[in-house]
């Protein structure tokens, strides 16, 4: 057979393969798409990014070759397809991909004492200029390029010098268009070099795109009145465009134009922790977007934050395909590494998609510690790796990989961990995170090595009552949601209701977080930073629930579609498909459906029009394809086509796309329909119980909580005036525990007492955890005979407090630390032995956030120099009921357990901190809260590598 025949057979065969993958792809629409060499890959035949992968595996396998990524993330046609199979070279063996040496690198501490990331990387580059920071890889086993610490400074400078030289000045906005590669890098310090904020932008998957790619960006340069834009040296030709749809642009430059147009000149001296370092966009890029202003310090306390959990050193290793222009990849793999001396090897989220066992080898290759992804990557290696591609891995050095970014799938965990453990994956390496670009990344992780948690909840009682009922594993009715860890060190979350008030303890509402990391807001735009905060809380835009001190994500309250790691805008959508000649006007609604097979979302687009002509109708789906993936940057998974006054709307006209969502998804799209009043009244009746009920309930809660109150305030006066009138203590406390007993049973709290029996009747201490001031009342209401409960002197001083505290012979400390002082010590001992109940909290002080706290030194000190058996309390749900910084009670459960007496092995100070640790394990075994010792950790020691 002569070389062209053999081309032709080859042709022949690549485009029955692509024609198999399209009419698997679009069954429907399979029979109007002509498979031509001209036929354009996405818009002719609706492939998109995660299609294409498919597809790239399909032609490696059926011809047995290795494809180059960019080639084929290039490729626009089926012809630059063909063309890109002549020129393959033989199929990787993955078998020989041997592990190289590792370079040996001392063991260097992180830049603790940086405030700006330009300290950092300066602290970095002085100490160790010629160490290996970050490597930019093509595949598994090409090397692009790398940096030193000194290489990325000395070219940032250089790059800073050449950006003043173009009048970039201290504060301007400098756009970042870059794709993976070692420019980018030295791009972004160099605007940081020259006082400027950096403003990333992502690329296009294509240079063919470039143009159109630039008109959709228009309006976040806009937005940030960035002043240049640094891209590939392919977009200076677009610099006229630009200038004219962008007013503030003067300039568009790459990175090689600036370097060489550097003269030296001074740069400024940046200390300032609180100057912006970076502008997030979040929002799409026209309309309205949303820049999330970051200042050096926001990101330094969320990378220290994020490492302190994950216990990261300067011995770690990251392994990244995730977006440079993405928080995730751009602060928690990159910059993470910069500030901890990790080594870094990154690859284009191109080189993921296409082949993504290439990410899998990489990290077995330079044997990855972390690395991270949302959860359509953990997808794609299940559905696309097969295990002839796996022969010879070893995935058994990672200790962390981040799934986040997106919904967490349990099933996806599940799959990955048990598919990829027979690999070295370890299962407890998988770590559920939840994060967003106003918290700089991350705001919640799970313990390092735990594992994934999974929580399984009644399906009903959640969705119809808000509440996360736990189930046993055969309730029928279950559904499953993954814990997404617990807040970072110095950060807090709260879950409230629609009228602000904090919930307890598996109640489902809005999630909201403050703390170090959080954004001041939105750059230029003062309405939507209005709406993030309420007070010091920022809104998440999440819905979800508290349990056990991990937070459970339940959905997103907008109406954001995540594709593919993609943020999709349904609004620009609709807006640019409304103008296909045949399209309703205002009639389109876009939404997102899960797709379990993917794991994560179809894009389906909802047209009505009144074509019924079938080529027309297969005209204007193929127009309104093209349309979506021009605005969206990849295609719709489906559009349905159906008659006028299909798409729900508000009485002002207002698209409903979840009422859309659930029309499409109840199968009732077409033109077999009833009255447009009957329709109407069922989607407003539909609506309407939800609304009732969440109505009902705050209301509820609301006369519950008035109620709380007046009882509460009945209780305080009949206390006090039990106190003042009864003549002996013993009197006073025994009215007092009626009074607290009547109190909680009128207030309709269930009071669990257990393990009462094991107090002695004379001279112990009790050390109890402590959640909210409603445990003294639970202690007043169970504590038999007249126990010393050891109060803080500021209350002694009270006006009213502090008679009746004395009334009842409560002895007064230093606040935190009885041992602090001799005398208080001297009396404390007194009452033990003069047969008093002692009651400590050894917290001091309680918080709003769930989880024991450490111990203070005073209760076993005099434990110990008394001889005196101490017993644990545990004291659950009262958090819930009566939260720190919140006044606004709830219904709650409450139990109060007694363990069993420790008894003291000595008066030294090493038997002191002994006999504390371990009844401090003793509460914390059965608190079921988190170990906020252990989420406030000193900076690691350096490990040798």
């Amino acid at each position: 057979m002569d070389a062209a025949s053999g081309n032709d057979e080859l042709r022949r065969n690549l485009t029955a393969l692509v024609r198999d993958l399209v009419r698997e792809l679009h069954p429907q629409r399979s029979r109007f798409i002509e498979i031509e060499p001209s036929s354009r890959i996405e818009r002719d035949l609706g492939i998109d990014s995660l299609a294409r992968t498919e597809l790239i595996l399909r032609i490696e396998r059926a011809f047995h070759v290795h494809l180059p990524a960019q080639a084929i993330g290039e490729a626009e046609t089926v012809g630059d397809l063909v063309s890109s199979l002549e020129q393959a070279g033989p199929a990787l063996e993955h078998v020989a991909l041997a592990v190289p040496p590792s370079p040996v690198l001392p063991a260097v501490p992180a830049a603790s004492t940086a405030q700006t990331l330009i300290e950092v990387l300066d602290w970095h580059a002085a100490r160790h200029a010629d160490r290996l920071h970050l490597t930019v890889l093509q595949d598994e086993a090409t090397v692009l390029g790398a940096l030193t610490y000194g290489e990325l400074a000395a070219r940032a400078r250089r790059m800073a010098m050449g950006l003043i030289s173009r009048d970039v000045s201290p504060g301007d906005r400098v756009g970042l268009m870059l794709p993976t590669s070692v420019e980018f890098f030295v791009a972004f310090f160099g605007i940081l070099y020259a006082g400027a904020v950096p403003v990333p932008i992502y690329p296009p998957m294509r240079l063919s795109q470039l143009e159109d790619h630039l008109r959709r960006q228009t309006g976040i340069l806009r937005n940030a009145g960035a002043c240049m834009l640094i891209t590939m040296p392919e977009g200076r030709q677009l610099a006229g465009l630009l200038g004219n749809l962008v007013e503030s642009l003067t300039t568009v430059a790459s990175v090689a134009d600036i370097e060489a147009s550097a003269s030296t000149v001074k740069l400024p001296q940046l200390k300032d922790a609180s100057a912006t370092a970076l502008i997030q966009y979040t929002s799409g890029s026209t309309g309205d977007p949303k820049g999330v202003v970051l200042t050096h310090a926001n990101l330094l306390a969320n990378i220290r934050a994020m490492g302190a959990t994950m216990d990261a050193s300067s011995a770690d290793v990251f392994v990244s395909w995730l977006p440079l222009y993405h928080d995730m990849g751009l602060i928690g793999a990159w910059l993470g590494c910069l500030h901890y001396a990790a080594r870094l090897y990154v690859m284009s989220p191109l080189s993921f998609l296409i082949r993504p066992q290439s990410w899998l080898w990489a990290m077995h290759r330079y044997r990855a510690t972390f690395s991270a992804s949302p959860n359509f990557g953990f997808e794609l290696c299940l559905a696309k790796i097969t295990d002839d591609d796996l022969k010879g891995i070893d995935l058994s050095s990672l200790r962390m990989v981040a799934n986040g970014a997106e919904p967490v799938s349990v099933q996806t965990l599940r799959k990955f961990t048990e598919r990829f453990g027979r690999y070295g994956f370890p299962g407890r390496a998988m770590a559920p995170v939840y994060g967003l670009a106003e918290s700089s990344v991350g705001l919640a992780f799970p313990p390092l090595g735990r594992g994934p948690l999974i929580d399984r909840v009644d399906r009903d009682q959640l969705s119809i009552h808000g509440i996360a009922a736990p189930v046993g594993p055969d309730g029928t009715v279950a559904l499953e949601i993954p814990a997404c860890g617990q807040p970072l060190p110095g950060h807090e979350i709260r879950v409230v209701d629609e009228a602000g008030y904090e919930l307890g303890e598996r109640r489902e509402g809005r999630v909201g977080f403050r703390g170090p990391s959080a954004t001041r807001g939105y750059f230029r735009n003062e309405i939507k930073t209005r709406e993030l905060f309420h007070g010091d809380w920022l809104d998440t835009s999440d819905r979800g629930y508290m349990a056990g001190g991990d937070i459970f994500v339940t959905g997103r309250i907008k109406d954001i579609i995540i594709r593919a790691g993609r943020h999709l805008y349904p609004q620009e959508i609709e807006e640019a498909v409304a103008n296909v000649p045949g399209v309703h006007k205002g009639g389109v609604a876009v939404f997102g459906v899960a797709d379990r097979g993917s794991g994560t979302e179809r894009v389906v687009v909802l047209v009505e029009t009144r074509e019924t002509d079938q080529a027309a109708r297969a005209s204007l789906q193929a127009q309104a394809h093209e349309v979506v993936t021009d605005v969206a940057g990849t295609p719709p998974d489906e559009i349905v086509l159906a008659p006028p006054r299909t798409v729900p709307k508000t009485s002002s006209g207002k698209i409903r796309r979840s009422a859309a969502r659930d029309l499409y998804q109840s199968g009732h799209i077409g033109p077999s329909r009833r009255a447009l009043w009957w329709q109407l009244l069922r989607l407003t009746a539909g609506g309407a119980g939800p609304q009732l009920r969440r109505l009902g309930r705050l209301l509820g809660e609301s006369l519950y909580a008035a109620w709380w109150w007046i009882v509460l305030g009945c209780a305080f006066v009949a206390g006090c005036l039990a106190v003042l009138v009864l003549p002996a203590p013993k009197a006073r406390w025994a009215a007092l525990r009626q009074i607290g007993r009547v109190s909680l049973a009128t207030m309709g709290i269930p009071l669990t007492i257990r393990g009462i029996e094991t107090i002695p009747a004379r001279g112990a201490v009790l050390v109890f955890n402590h959640s909210s001031y409603m445990d003294a009342l639970v202690l007043a209401a169970t504590l038999p005979g007249e126990p010393a409960i050891v109060a803080k002197r500021e209350l002694a001083q009270q006006r009213i407090a502090g008679p009746i505290l004395r009334r009842l012979e409560i002895p007064f400390v230093e606040r935190y630390d009885v041992s602090a002082s001799l005398a208080d010590a001297t009396t404390l001992a007194a009452l033990a032995c003069a047969g008093r109940l002692l009651v400590f909290f050894p917290e001091g002080t309680f918080t709003r956030r769930a989880g024991l706290s450490s111990f203070y030194l005073g209760a076993f000190k005099i434990a110990a120099e008394s001889n005196l058996p101490i017993l644990p309390g545990i004291i659950k749900g009262t958090r819930t009921a009566l939260r720190s910084d919140q006044w606004f009670p709830r219904r709650s459960a409450i139990s109060i357990e007694f363990g069993a007496p420790v008894l003291p092995a000595g008066t030294d100070f090493q038997s002191i901190v002994r006999l504390r640790d371990q009844v401090r394990q003793l509460i914390l075994a059965r608190c079921g809260e988190p170990d906020l010792e252990e989420l406030v950790k000193p900076e690691p020691a350096p490990r040798p590598t």
